[in-house]
């Protein structure tokens, strides 16, 4: 059976106390305003029941220098051991309601070979527009035995970005907004450069988002066709950090395309190295 990419609150909430369930707080926020919110805080003041807090920040290597970095299987599967998720349920993954960081959850689950993932439809937004109860304070599991198992490894390195930039043969897609793309801003992260990678198209994550879901199929198929992108076609996606870009990844997966590589590095390794050539 095909798991489903997105649950609507009603759903989860039918099944919230099936023993095959379990649900994961990948609230994230955007570069800046970690100066302002307390992320963590937020989850303990209000989380939907038997929530475990899916950290991205520290689930990441800590130890890379460029933010949001895929960690090491054994480390993540330890992190997932000790928070109490079994990668033999069906996982939900939430963030405030924006789509910002759950796409970015379901895919580190589905990289490290948990099979049953989805989102929920609206996240945390919609789920209290719901009415349906929240929980507070810690959510405390017993310790699994998470395994990471990698079938598909579908990172792309930024030695492969030089070639696929230089030759072409994949398309390349930018999940940032169209200014930060053109160069006509400052990145949110100090830094980094202005302008995006050579060859590379834009289509801003937000555009295929309506209601923290994803946008119909037909809809997101003519975002895809007016940012010029073959969606019968490979393609790697990138952003700011490796977050946003799997917004573009789950549409395209949604839309039957399931060639889609992520460069995890992203804007903050290629925007920040003298080296390597940007177009404005």
């Amino acid at each position: 059976m095909t798991t489903e990419i997105f649950v609507t609150p009603q759903w989860l909430m039918d099944h919230l106390n099936d023993t095959q369930i379990q649900v994961l707080d990948a609230r994230l926020l955007p570069p800046g305003q970690e100066l302002v919110r307390d992320v963590e805080a937020e989850y303990l003041a209000g989380h939907l029941p038997q929530a475990v807090f899916f950290n991205i920040e520290k689930l990441s290597d800590t130890k890379a220098p460029y933010p949001h970095m895929l960690p090491r299987a054994e480390n993540f599967a330890v992190a997932m051991r000790e928070l109490g998720v079994d990668h033999e349920k069906h996982l939900i993954v939430y963030d405030e309601g924006n789509l910002f960081s759950a796409p970015r959850a379901w895919w580190m689950l589905r990289h490290f070979g948990v099979e049953n993932v989805s989102i929920l439809a609206g996240g945390l937004r919609a789920w209290q527009q719901a009415e349906f109860p929240l929980a507070s304070g810690e959510t405390f599991l017993a310790p699994t035995q998470f395994e990471s198992n990698i079938v598909h490894d579908d990172i792309i390195p930024l030695t492969k970005m030089l070639l696929l930039s230089h030759e072409g043969g994949t398309q390349i897609i930018d999940a940032r907004a169209t200014a930060r793309f053109k160069g006509e801003v400052d990145e949110p992260r100090p830094g980094l450069r202005r302008g995006h990678i050579p060859n590379s198209l834009n289509l801003p994550w937000d555009q295929l988002v309506s209601q923290g879901c994803l946008k119909d199929n037909a809809d997101l198929r003519a975002e895809f066709r007016r940012a010029g992108v073959d969606i019968t076609q490979p393609a790697v996606v990138t952003c700011g950090s490796g977050v946003t870009a799997v917004v573009l990844l789950l549409a395209l997966y949604q839309l039957g395309q399931q060639d889609v590589g992520l460069y995890d590095g992203s804007w903050g390794e290629w925007g920040s190295r003298d080296d390597l050539p940007v177009r404005p």
